[in-house]
Formats: C-alpha cells, structure tokens, sequence
C-alpha cells in the first residue's frame, strides 16, 4: 500500500497531499482509504494545484461515498454545483451566507459527511476559505462544560443563517426560509468514531429550554471560541486547488471579497450517513 506524503498546513487543522496527481486520483484503489483516514486525521485535505475537471472530482469523490445530486444543473455535472456569487447564478442569494461560519446541511434530514471543492475562477484579493475543527472545540471545554452540555439541544434553521445577510427579509424570503422545517440536534455529538463535536455556527438559532437570549449568548460563544486565530486555518486560492474537508467535524466560512469580480468554485457533496445524536 502506497502512504500518502503529508505537510501539515496549520497545528490546529488541514494538511497538503503532495504526492498525487490526477492520474493517482483516478486510479489508484488504496488513495480513497488513505484519505479519508487523513481526512479524520486532520480535517482538510489539500489538493494544491490538481487541475482535476468535473469528471475526475465526481469519480474520485464517488470513491470516498455517495455523492449528493443538485437538481437545476445540466445531467452531466449532476453531481457538481457551481457555488459563486454572480447575481446571475440562481443559487446567489442563497449562496450569500456562505460568509458566516457554518456545518453544511443541518437542516437535511442528515447533514453532508465530506464537501469537495475545487477553484475554477478566483478573484485579485479575498475570498479565501476558512476552516475551524469543532471536535478542537468540543475538546477545549472545561470538564464542567462538557457535563453541562452533554444534555442541551439546539434548534437551527435555514433562516438563522439566512437573517445574518437579510435582516429584513421580503415576505417571498420568509416563506421559502419557512419551507425548510427546522431541525433539533444535541449541541454535543456523539460521532460513531467516539469523537464528539460541537454542533455550532450560523444556523444554530436558540437552545432548547434555555431563555432565548441566554441561548444564543451561549451559541455565540461558543463559535467564537472555536475560532479564535489559533484555532484557524485559512486557505488562499490557486486555480486548480482541490480542497476536501470534514463536514461532520468543521465549521467553514468564504471570506470577503470584491463582489464585482468573478469567483467560481464546483462543489461536490458526500451524502451523509451519520445522524447527529
């Protein structure tokens, strides 16, 4: 079995596989194992560079699980959905809250394992990805907190994450928030692995039981404290990169930039498997 040649990309979170290539991406049956073994390891997964097109990510990416299908995009990139933020694009204003930290899909029925992204247009400056480990967070809690915590439940919605980028939404905004129920998840996860995770960020609205307002102070903290600078890596685009990361134990967040200028990413989504429990 070939190991993969590793650098770590940051002390908290992600590495850079530097060893392989399309060619290796495609055919060699011992690369999937080994990644996603890294990809427990360190969270990311960088791909600098690889230049793989759509075919390639969609065939690597059904070797690391079942890949989501995105509807409204042409049969030959089902599997692909271009994320940029070009009022052009019909997932634009959805789109826009991408800036907030966030777990994708904690309003699905089970929320992604792994998201594959690889940068096909980037701007002159900004819009780099960041990610913070929530399992990093769960570990850094007093032994208190995590007692404390091993009970609580939190309600998150499509519309906690939406009002952070429409504030005063139109009544259209509020019926399609509105079509997508709400989900409650314990705020401590309890992964099949035996790691545990905090369930946080952008679309965490309130905890149950607890006064509102006390909930979300106790949300709000927590995110910060998950990622404080230290706690950050931050990836600077080249055209090219393939960036996997661990859904099940991230939080992730594009950063600002010149919205006049172009930035356009696929994006391919491995189906999750593991209710939050």
């Amino acid at each position: 079995m070939r190991t993969l040649t590793i650098e770590k990309l940051s002390e908290s979170v992600g590495a850079e596989i530097l060893d392989v290539d399309v060619d290796r991406l495609l055919h060699d049956e011992d690369l999937p194992g080994a990644c996603l073994d890294a990809l427990e390891q360190y969270g990311v997964l960088l791909f600098r560079e690889l230049h793989a097109d759509d075919d390639a990510q969609v065939a690597f990416g059904r070797k690391l699980g079942p890949l989501r299908a995105f509807p409204d995009v042409p049969p030959a990139a089902e599997e692909v959905m271009e994320v940029s933020f070009d009022p052009a694009n019909a997932n634009a204003e959805y789109l826009a809250s991408n800036v907030f930290w966030h777990i994708d899909g904690l309003s699905d029925d089970v929320a992604a394992k792994a998201t594959m992204l690889s940068a096909r247009i980037i701007p002159a400056d900004g819009g780099e990805t960041e990610f913070a480990s929530t399992y990093a967070a769960y570990d850094a809690l007093t032994d208190d907190e995590k007692e404390g915590f091993a009970d609580l439940h939190a309600v998150y919605t499509f519309e906690a994450i939406q009002r952070r980028s429409y504030p005063n939404p139109t009544q259209a905004q509020l019926d399609e928030w509105a079509s997508r129920p709400p989900r409650e998840h314990p705020l401590v996860w309890e992964h099949d692995s035996g790691r545990r995770s905090l369930v946080i960020g952008a679309f965490a609205s309130h905890i149950v039981g607890m006064d509102f307002d006390e909930g979300r102070a106790l949300l709000e903290d927590l995110e910060k404290r998950a990622t404080t600078p230290d706690r950050v890596y931050r990836h600077t685009w080249s055209v090219g990169d393939l960036v996997v990361w661990d859904n099940h134990g991230l939080l992730h967040r594009a950063c600002a930039f010149d919205r006049s200028q172009p930035r356009v990413m696929h994006r391919s989504t491995i189906a999750g498997r593991e209710p939050i429990k």
